[in-house]
């Protein structure tokens, strides 16, 4: 079994070290979350005293942060983890930042010595808990072939997507997706509502027509045709609505800098701008529709 340092024990995070403790390997942890590590130790972790702490001595890192700045600061500022680790450390950053700051972070560790992906990750919280997620992985293939068996062990689907920042590409070009499909299929349901259309009926005929998408028949936005859909708690988040918006803004700087039109995805980050300006960005995603039925 190896031995991990793991950063960054939030919502997704948490689950993920949870899994690695429980295929057995060697953890070492740290947040700036005192319940978030006390948890982990707890689980049979050890408590790491500083992020570069938890870089020592190990064969691998996981990071999981929240924006690129958090993540240029970990790894490259002073006394970061590139400083603190040995060379050959295996770096995995499972975090979903802006594509220049991926690629800059993995180029400073290979000139550092050490082999970097960036792996971000779809499936959310459940699929953390449940160890399904999909990673979407850059960088070197020798470091992707060395990371795959401790990504199975926190996900169902592991896909190489090429050079350095393309798992960061992967990641917001699925989301795009997903955040757009999401609002097509609200528009819908609130349209045949309005029109005397039960759910159930829409969703019996549109999931096994050409309108079926995974926001359709895994999480739909309206309650009952899917149970284990947030729609049937109230939007308790799995994924939520200020994390769609990130990833859509994400987009947009992707986007400007290829110099492609992406018209619906910026439309798309303009409806979950108002979901955050109403104060909803903490609920799912999903409850979109509450927007487009005029309820937020």
């Amino acid at each position: 079994m190896a031995a991990i340092g793991f950063i960054g024990l939030g919502n997704m995070g948490g689950p993920m070290a949870r899994n690695l403790l429980k295929a057995g390997h060697a953890l070492k942890v740290f947040d700036l979350s005192a319940a978030a590590v006390d948890g982990l130790v707890e689980a049979g972790a050890t408590k790491a005293a500083s992020a570069s702490d938890a870089a020592a001595d190990v064969e691998f890192v996981v990071t999981m942060l929240p924006a690129g700045e958090h993540v240029r600061t970990v790894y490259l500022g002073d006394g970061g983890l590139l400083a603190s680790a040995a060379k050959g450390t295996l770096f995995i950053d499972s975090s979903t930042i802006d594509i220049p700051s991926a690629r800059e972070t993995i180029a400073a560790a290979e000139k550092a010595g050490m082999m970097m992906l960036d792996a971000p990750v779809s499936g959310g919280v459940g699929g953390a808990e449940a160890g399904t997620l999909t990673f979407m992985v850059g960088g070197a293939a020798e470091a992707f072939a060395k990371a795959k068996p401790i990504l199975e062990k926190m996900g169902k689907n592991i896909f190489h997507a090429g050079a350095a920042g393309n798992g960061q590409v992967a990641k917001v070009c699925n989301n795009m997706i997903l955040g757009i499909s999401m609002i097509g299929v609200s528009e819908a349901f609130v349209l045949g509502e309005k029109l005397g259309l039960d759910a159930q009926t829409l969703f019996d005929i549109s999931s096994t027509a050409s309108g079926q998408c995974w926001s359709m028949t895994s999480y739909c936005p309206v309650p009952g045709p899917v149970p284990a859909s947030p729609a049937n708690r109230n939007y308790k988040p799995g994924f939520t609505a200020g994390m769609m918006l990130k990833d859509l803004r994400l987009a947009q700087d992707a986007a400007k800098t290829a110099r492609s039109p992406i018209p619906l995805g910026a439309q798309a980050a303009q409806l979950y701008a108002l979901m955050e300006a109403a104060g909803e960005d903490n609920i799912d995603f999903s409850g979109v529709i509450r927007l487009i039925r005029g309820e937020i």
